[in-house]
């Protein structure tokens, strides 16, 4: 009974009316070729963007191998210490002089020379490979001892030869050029 009377009641009331949807009208396969047309752009794009790219690549290369390859050397360390680099240091511009007088040099060519060796194996080297030979001060250099002799003595020196003597002074052979004679020279000292 109950059934019939649902039925009775379903056959009264109006009809359910679907509502309508909004779909596109259906056209076929141009919907396809749309798609299609897409992907093939897209695809274009992405070749493009491909190409332009390795484009910047290959120049960045040919760059690189144009100028040359620098490659950044690692220093080799041979101590186990770090020293901290140099640093640049401004020259120095007082305002004023720190002193009233300059310093005098403490070698000068007076200084350099302190004696002729006047020994028999000096004498022989003065006659035979025209050698002077002279005491200096221990911390002239061969070219300040040469400049001496030639300004004190006015002669050219050929070689000038050092050694100190177990007694800790300095000892100096100075050869001369053979325009000048070592036996004229030593005259002139007073040696012999």
């Amino acid at each position: 009974k109950r059934t019939e009377a649902y039925k009775e009641k379903a056959t009264q009331r109006p009809p359910a009316t679907p509502t309508p949807i909004a779909m596109p009208p259906f056209t076929g396969l141009k919907l396809t070729d749309k798609v299609k047309k897409a992907n093939k752009e897209a695809k274009a794009k992405r070749t493009e963007a491909y190409k332009e790219k390795a484009k910047q690549k290959a120049e960045k290369a040919a760059k690189v191998v144009k100028s040359g390859a620098s490659m950044k050397v690692k220093k080799k360390r041979t101590s186990c210490k770090f020293r901290t680099p140099r640093q640049v240091k401004a020259p120095k511009a007082p305002k004023y002089a720190r002193r009233l007088v300059p310093r005098m040099p403490k070698l000068d060519k007076y200084n350099i020379l302190k004696c002729p060796v006047t020994t028999e194996s000096a004498m022989k080297k003065i006659e035979e490979i025209n050698t002077l030979v002279f005491l200096c001060n221990l911390t002239a250099n061969k070219k300040q001892i040469r400049y001496a002799v030639e300004t004190l003595y006015e002669v050219k020196c050929f070689k000038v030869n050092t050694l100190i003597r177990p007694d800790g002074q300095k000892k100096a052979y100075v050869r001369l050029t053979q325009d000048y004679d070592a036996l004229d020279v030593a005259n002139r000292i007073g040696i012999i």
